[in-house]
This record gives structure tokens, sequence and C-alpha cells, in this order.
């Protein structure tokens, strides 16, 4: 299994500078964001994915510091009851797909998105219960009117460019949870009439499990077994012992407002040691995931250059003490 990074973090630095500080972390992989909520700090896509002469350069980059393109990256919400707002994501998104093969990698990742909660919204709306009914018929409304046929048209997309789409499982967004990934995969696959491996999967980021209540673990079995383990953020999660407790886990304050928050996004180590991250490496490895651990640094508690050195240094342990994918009596 490889580490590398989901390279946002180093967003105002040149590309140049930045796989030299990732070599020189002993990093083996590199993630790159082309679009969407982390934006394109590095290259524009648009110019790239017509250009070989750029694919080159990036690639021949990437190569000369050892270091493999794991991921493209594109968090948005081509769904979002805002036409302009849609219309600019899923461009973003049919691009990433677009450049992905160019560039070296199958991989592109992003979120499901979430609708409004009826064609006359301007807004996204999350539903988390089915009662009144009213959200019930949301939720209808979202997934079979919107959701499910936007995304089996894009593994069509997929299907042509030879590339997978990774959800990131995030609260605010339709696919959130384990279920709600597992449900919608088969749902747009199947509305797609694709036949073999899904080409919709997930983007398994622990750090938004846990203020779930969710067991990344057990979550990481359940995706293993339908073979949707398609990618795997390196990101932790600290659970306040005193506040959340007492007011629950649904928590709006700011990111900022550390001192109340009920949890808070920790670099990997921080909110969950050893303990956790051995057990999960395993868990991923039993079904056969041998890509990237990719760190995502959004410790408010660290800078960009401590969490990140942190979170290499704790996860290169982890990695080396992980047993060999096949056992020397087989």
């Amino acid at each position: 299994m490889k580490l590398g990074v989901m390279s946002a973090l180093f967003a105002g630095r040149p590309l140049e500078e930045v796989v030299v500080v990732c070599a020189e972390a002993g990093l083996d992989a590199i993630e790159l964001p082309v679009g969407a909520y982390p934006g394109a700090p590095f290259f524009d896509p648009n110019k790239v994915v017509g250009s070989a002469k750029e694919q080159s350069r990036i690639k021949s980059l990437l190569k000369d510091h050892g270091l493999a393109l794991s991921g493209l990256a594109v968090h948005g919400n081509p769904v979002h009851p805002d036409r302009r707002h849609a219309k600019r994501d899923h461009n973003a998104y049919v691009t990433a797909v677009q450049l992905a093969q160019k560039l070296g990698t199958d991989i592109v990742i992003t979120f499901s998105g979430c609708p409004g909660g009826s064609a006359k919204d301007v807004t996204p709306n999350w539903v988390t219960c089915p009662w009144p009914h009213d959200y019930s018929a949301i939720l209808d409304y979202q997934w079979t009117q919107v959701l499910v046929p936007y995304w089996s048209d894009q593994a069509k997309l997929c299907a042509k460019h030879g590339v997978r789409t990774a959800w990131e499982a995030h609260p605010g967004f339709s696919v959130y949870n384990t279920d709600t990934l597992l449900r919608m995969s088969e749902a747009a696959m199947r509305a797609s009439g694709l036949r073999g491996k899904p080409l919709l999967g997930a983007n398994l980021d622990p750090s938004h499990f846990f203020w779930q209540g969710i067991d990344p673990v057990v979550a990481a079995q359940a995706l293993g077994e339908a073979g949707l383990l398609f990618y795997v953020h390196a990101k932790d999660t600290e659970l306040d012992p005193i506040e959340g407790p007492r007011t629950g886990y649904l928590d709006a304050r700011p990111y900022s407002d550390l001192n109340r928050r009920s949890w808070s996004f920790r670099t990997c180590g921080y909110g969950h040691g050893a303990e956790f991250w051995k057990p999960f490496v395993s868990m991923l490895r039993r079904y056969g995931y041998d890509h990237v651990l990719s760190i995502e640094h959004e410790d408010a508690l660290m800078s960009v250059e401590e969490g990140f050195h942190k979170a290499v240094e704790f996860l290169s342990d982890i990695l080396i003490e992980q047993p060999a994918a096949k056992p020397w009596w087989t």
C-alpha cells in the first residue's frame, strides 16, 4: 500500500515545489485537485486536457520525483439546485474524468452532491430523518428524479474514459454513510445498464464517519465485500469527551470554534491512535485494497507543515508494521 497526500493543502505553491516536498517526505503518491471546492491550484485542467505537451510535463515531473498520481480530486455539487453552480461543478467533474487517464490515473474523487428538496428549490436540502413525511417525499424526489439519473449517466462517461468515480461519503451530501453509498452505487449502476464491476464506489475517509457513530473498520468490510473500495483518505477526528456527550455530534458551529465544538478534524494519530489505524489498514488489505492512503490535512491546531509531517511519520509506521498482503505459507 502506498502513502500519498491530497495536495490541496499546498495550494499557493507551485507544483514543482510541491513534488520536491512530497519526495523528501518519502511519499509514494500524490492526489491532485483539479476543480470545484478544492479548486485547481497547480494548473488549468481545461488547458491540460487538450495539451499533450502539458500532460507529458506533469507526468514527467511526478515520475522524476518518484510519485505516482493516485487520483484527481474534484469535490463539488454537480446536482446543486442552482443551475449555474451545478453546471460549473459538472463541467469540472467531466474535465477530471477526461483528464484522468491522460495523466496516468483511473480514479476521480468527488462528492455525490445534494439536490434541493424539489424542482423549485434554489439551495440544497440534506435530509437526515424520514418523518415528518415531507422529508421522505424529498428523499424520493432527490434519488429517483435527480441523483440516480445523473450518476447513471456519469457511469457511462466513466466507462467511456476508463475511469472510476470514488465518492467521499460526507454529511451535507446525499451519499454520507456506508448505506447511502452502497445503495447509490447499486441503483445508479443498474440504471446505467452497464455490466461488470462497479464504476461508482467509495473514497473511504474515516474522519467523516467517526462523528456519525460509524466504525470505519466495519464500513471498510462492507464496502470491500461490495467491491467498492476505490480510494482512501487519511484524516482523523477528535471527539470531545465533554461537549460530545453533552450536546451530541451534529455540530454546525464553525470549525474554528475549537473550544466549544463536539468534534474537530485532526492529524492522523491525534484523534485515534494505532489501536484504530492498524485494524483499519488490515481490513483494507483483507479486501484487496493496495492503492494509497492519501493524507488530507485539515487540523486547525497544527500548521500545514507540522500536520503533514506528523501524519507521514505516524502512517509510515502503521504501514510498515502491517503484514504482507499474501501470507508466506500460501
